[in-house]
Parts: C-alpha cells; sequence; structure tokens
C-alpha cells in the first residue's frame, strides 16, 4: 500500500547560484558525503545537485514532514541501488518518521524517479509498505535501500 507521495520541482539556476556563493557550505549543510563526491564527479555539478535537492524535498513531503519535526537534509540520501536506479537511504529523523508511517508486519520501500530539463530538476517519491511475509522485489538490492535501519543498525 502507498503511504506517502511527493514531488518537488527544483531551478537548476538557484542551486548553482548556492554553489558559487556558499560553496562548501552549501554542500556540507544540505548532502551528505556520497552525494558530494557523485556530484562533484560530473561536469555539469548544479543539475546533479539539483536532482538530489528535488528528491529530498519530495521525500520529506512523501513522509508528511517537510523539513521539520526533526528531518534534516542529510537524514536523506539518495544512492542508487544496484541496477542503477535511485531510491533513498533514510537515517535520524527521517527513518524514525518512516518507522512511523510504516505499519507492523511491513516492510519500507522507496521509489524514486529523478529528471531535469534546464532549468527545471524534478523528483517524485513513493513511499510502499510491503508485507513483509511476502518475498521482496529488493531481496538482492543492498538492505539500507531496501528496508529502513534501526538506529543500532538492525533492519
Amino acid at each position: 500500500m502507498i503511504v506517502g507521495i511527493g514531488s518537488d520541482l527544483c531551478d537548476i539556476r538557484r542551486i548553482e547560484r548556492s554553489l558559487e556563493r556558499y560553496g562548501e557550505r552549501f554542500t556540507h549543510r544540505v548532502y551528505t558525503d556520497g552525494e558530494r563526491a557523485k556530484s562533484d564527479r560530473r561536469a555539469a555539478r548544479a543539475p546533479s545537485y539539483a536532482r538530489r535537492f528535488a528528491a529530498k524535498e519530495a521525500c520529506a513531503k512523501a513522509l508528511g514532514t517537510g523539513m521539520s519535526h526533526g528531518v534534516f537534509w542529510r537524514d536523506m540520501e539518495v544512492v542508487s541501488l544496484p541496477g542503477g536506479a535511485p531510491t533513498l537511504r533514510l537515517t535520524g529523523g527521517a527513518a524514525e518518521r518512516l518507522r512511523a508511517l510504516i505499519p507492523a508486519g511491513h516492510t519500507a520501500k522507496i521509489h524514486v524517479t529523478l529528471t531535469d530539463d534546464p532549468p527545471m530538476a524534478q523528483a517524485f517519491v513513493i513511499i510502499e509498505a510491503l508485507p513483509s511475509s511476502l518475498p521482496s522485489p529488493m531481496a538482492d538490492a543492498e538492505p539500507a535501500t531496501a528496508r529502513v535501519a534501526a538506529p543500532d543498525g538492525m533492519v
């Protein structure tokens, strides 16, 4: 069952201005080490950062909190599944909120789609609760992207 849907549209030029004006202050506040490494390797950094920014905003909306109630930018990390498709790895307040959304006996699956058509970047996030007794379609995926990691590392 779907427990959350979020979308966001981000102006790439706005992200580009933030990168120019604030540099690492901006990127270290909003993005994880992995996201910065991936975006900084790209010739066009701003669209990569803008897609990730839109994904974080869309995820916060899908969680029902926006960027509040203990959900922070770096609690949401855009990562790639083994096949290359994007998903989100949640930690901290975002992971806590996700656990609260998912009914007992269910596992979370986060669907993400990202695109950009300059000057805009867009993201959609759907949070799905799958019955734990069914085989997960992401069984071969990295565990942290298939399920929400508990604070003590248990899944």
